[in-house]
């Protein structure tokens, strides 16, 4: 990255928005209770997330760790600066969503018919004219709607996907749906920074209006240079897991979003504006590896920030005192 790169970074706001909360806890075969939800989501909040994406409004029997999703949306403690979404695959999920006050709704189709057909058993058509539904449910209600779309980078039975083709359904989910933001998707990690900051311009130049949010994985190591390269095409608002959770059926075994803790730790260095607490965001995923079972990705967890500093040896006067006496002008 250039110096004029890192220049650039003094004092800009970046939005983080967090999914751990859906994203990542859907992953889980541990079901995490109802007040462990509420609780995370509350620090998350007090932590200056952006927005959190609380939860999912989708059938019990197809996401188990997310069937308290009314409870839990009803019972977070609300900061006026933060945006509570939640994401919605059909109309009776926009309902029980409005019902339980979320800020936003957020719908989800794929840029590929063949991630489409898998993940959402519909072509992109049907998908689309699904949404159109949700997002006449929502204007109605007054509720704002976003439109994340899978696979924008790569698809993993695709391969590569062309861009001009996310562009236009893009433009579909700002023209016709009226959605007031898009998310592009890394859903399984195939973005590479160039790519990024081409797709990142482009939608840019097109709808400079509408708010545009970058998700990645971290799937291949390259979550936080994908961060960059979007930052530097001007891009301000990014998904992020706390603890780095979440994941893909289609990349078993890989590691899943790109880390809110890392990515702020990193921004917050570089001169960004991200309005996060570290050490109350680092609080709230240092709870993750109890009430899940198992350990976390996120590596400033486990390292702390980079000037986290540990004590001298307790002998390191003594050490010192024979350094010197074996070169006195060493001191």
């Amino acid at each position: 990255m250039s110096a004029s790169s890192v220049w650039r970074g003094a004092g800009r706001r970046v939005y983080l928005q967090e999914v751990g909360t859906r994203d990542g806890l859907q992953a889980e075969s541990a079901f995490v209770p109802t007040p462990d939800k509420v609780a995370l989501v509350d620090a998350l909040s007090a932590a200056g997330l952006a927005k959190i994406e609380v939860t999912a409004f989708v059938s019990p029997k197809a996401i188990p760790a997310l069937r308290d999703a009314e409870q839990v949306l009803r019972e977070i403690r609300r900061a006026p600066e933060v945006v509570y979404s939640a994401l919605v695959p059909n109309v009776r999920g926009a309902e029980r969503a409005i019902e339980s006050r979320a800020d936003e709704l957020n719908l989800v189709m794929s840029a590929t018919e063949s991630h489409n057909l898998s993940n959402l058993r519909m072509t992109r058509e049907q998908s689309f004219a699904g949404l159109a539904e949700v997002a006449a449910v929502a204007r109605g209600a007054g509720v704002a709607v976003n439109v994340s779309l899978s696979c924008a980078f790569g698809c993993p039975m695709e391969g590569d996907v062309d861009s001009a083709g996310v562009l236009d359904w893009c433009g579909r989910c700002v023209e016709q749906l009226g959605a007031h933001g898009v998310t592009l998707c890394d859903t399984t990690g195939m973005a590479y920074p160039t790519q990024v900051a081409q797709l990142t311009e482009a939608f840019r130049a097109r709808w400079p209006g509408t708010e545009l949010t970058l998700h990645f994985h971290n799937t291949r190591g390259m979550g936080l240079a994908n961060v960059l390269a979007a930052l530097d095409a001007g891009a301000d608002r990014f998904d992020a897991s706390f603890g780095g959770i979440g994941g893909c059926p289609y990349a078993p075994g890989a590691s899943g979003n790109v880390c809110t803790e890392e990515i702020a730790h990193a921004l917050a260095l570089m001169g960004y504006d991200t309005g996060i607490d570290l050490p109350r965001l680092l609080a709230a995923a240092a709870r993750l590896p109890a009430l899940i079972g198992h350990d976390i990705p996120s590596q400033i967890v486990k390292a702390g920030p980079r000037l986290d500093l540990h004590p001298r040896p307790a002998d390191f006067e003594a050490i010192r005192e024979r350094a010197l006496a074996r070169d006195p002008a060493g001191a």
